[in-house]
């Protein structure tokens, strides 16, 4: 294996990408998460959902943070080491993540302090307002980032000027391509799944605590996130599989290769079989241990059984996605999910029968799936960007023609040091969320402490609108 700056490029890029996106995963999810705790707080006036409030958003503050900075880490990569691919799809991409600039991160960081540090500093409402538009805020930013991105999978809407730089022709083609609605979908499905996963697993775990010591604090509150998450997880995880089947049919009709790749198919053939294992090898142009069920390809991919299905036969060697990457990767995704509608359907039937809290088998289940979410999402992102290649614009934009002229002993060297300092960085953030996670929503429910610049008797004669049973 050659590693120049091509391959250091590709592989820091992934590195710190795959950072990047387990917060907006978890985050997207959790700030909907936490305008719905406030909103049932607001209606209800039950104390249980205000504790939980205020417990996740702490771990909120964190992991959005650590997002912003990862973020920036990557919009810096596109100067430095896919200098041409900015120079050449600018025109393209460069509005649409001016976009999510101007129409997402501002809003966030406008309400975020609000949301943050605005308990006892304005009413109630005002505060819940506040919420809700970081949570749509999130939403926004990965309507736009998906845009983009999905622009580079499934490019429409341009046109490529005669020095090769590309120019937008019609910007609604551009940003509702073909496979963004089936890859937005995917996407905040798996962010509220990721946050569900989490929030149940965290409450499980509480809960067998509490089993040994029933007069541990926080098991209300734990009861609660925990019913909530199930129903959460068993909505979800069902839609998730329709709508990951729906990306497999843009793929189908507009990325071959990539299914070809993603489905170990070498050969253009109808009646094509679902390979449950296998080892793709583009050296023999064949798979190695095939175990696999005859037939049952064209079903899934809503295929006509007599209708061909195209294979990496139909591409030059130097045109084949790498292939194990995304044949595993989606296996995995695929694996998780299945796991997480059994979740999901094994909570319903115990809180139908007003068991949920009797079953410590089901608790370290949740458990065990807390990360699931993460490693799906991951395993996702991977089968997407790996199944493009050799393209950076599908069909159009070569990944090695996007490259910047950087020398490999350049790249190779800030490699190792995004590896240094995010392993000191992102471990003891994460440490950090893990301790607060562990203390559980009563003792990270505190209150931000009332102002002390205000004149004497001030209290007394404005408590109603200063606390947070403040119905304004």
């Amino acid at each position: 294996m050659d590693f120049d700056a091509l391959l250091l490029s590709r592989m820091q890029f992934a590195f710190t990408v795959a950072f990047h996106i387990l917060f907006p995963a978890f985050t997207i999810g959790l700030a909907s998460y936490l305008a719905v705790l406030e909103g049932l707080w607001l209606r209800t006036k039950k104390d249980v959902f205000k504790t939980l409030y205020l417990f996740w958003v702490k771990i909120f503050a964190l992991s959005f943070g650590m997002g912003v900075v990862s973020g920036v880490v990557l919009s810096y990569q596109f100067g430095t080491n896919w200098s041409e691919f900015i120079r050449l799809t600018g025109g393209v991409i460069g509005p649409l993540m001016a976009y999510e600039v101007l129409t997402a991160f501002f809003l966030e960081a406008s309400f975020l302090g609000v949301m943050l540090f605005g308990w006892s500093k304005v009413g109630n409402r005002l505060h819940f307002v506040a919420t809700v538009l970081v949570a749509v805020g999130t939403a926004i930013s990965a309507f736009w980032i998906l845009a983009a991105n999905s622009w580079m999978q499934t490019p429409v809407g341009y046109e490529i000027l005669p020095d090769g730089r590309f120019a937008a022709t019609d910007y609604w083609q551009v940003i509702f391509n073909p496979s963004f609605p089936s890859r937005f979908v995917h996407m905040m499905l798996a962010a509220y799944l990721t946050t569900a996963l989490v929030v149940g697993a965290v409450s499980a775990w509480h809960l067998l605590k509490g089993r040994k010591d029933p007069a541990r604090p926080g098991l209300p509150e734990s009861r609660v996130a925990l019913t909530m998450a199930v129903g959460l997880i068993a909505v979800a995880a069902p839609l998730q599989l329709w709508a990951g089947h729906w990306s497999g049919e843009v793929a189908h009709e507009h990325q071959p290769s990539k299914l070809a790749a993603i489905e170990g198919y070498w050969e253009t053939r109808p009646d094509q079989p679902l390979h449950l294992f296998a080892i793709p090898d583009r050296s023999i142009q064949g798979n190695r241990f095939e175990v696999s069920i005859p037939g049952v390809g064209n079903m899934i991919q809503g295929v006509p059984r007599d209708e061909p299905i195209t294979g990496l036969d139909q591409f030059a060697p130097e045109d084949q996605p790498p292939p194990v990457i995304p044949f595993f990767g989606f296996r995995i995704m695929v694996g998780l999910g299945l796991l997480m509608i059994g979740l999901g359907l094994w909570g319903a039937w115990l809180v139908w029968r007003r068991r949920l809290f009797e079953s410590p088998w089901f608790m370290r289940f949740a458990v065990a799936m807390g990360p699931a979410g993460f490693i799906a999402v991951l395993a996702g992102w991977m089968v997407t960007e790996v199944g493009r290649q050799p393209w950076v614009v599908y069909g159009v934009l070569r990944t090695s023609d996007a490259v910047s002229a950087v020398l490999a002993s350049q790249v190779a060297t800030s490699l190792l040091t995004y590896i240094v300092v995010y392993a000191i960085v992102f471990t003891a953030g994460a440490l950090f969320i893990l301790r607060l996670m562990h203390e559980g929503p009563v003792a990270a429910a505190t209150e931000p402490a009332p102002r002390q610049d205000r004149p004497p008797g001030w209290a007394l004669s404005h408590a109603p609108e200063d606390t947070p049973g403040d119905p304004s």
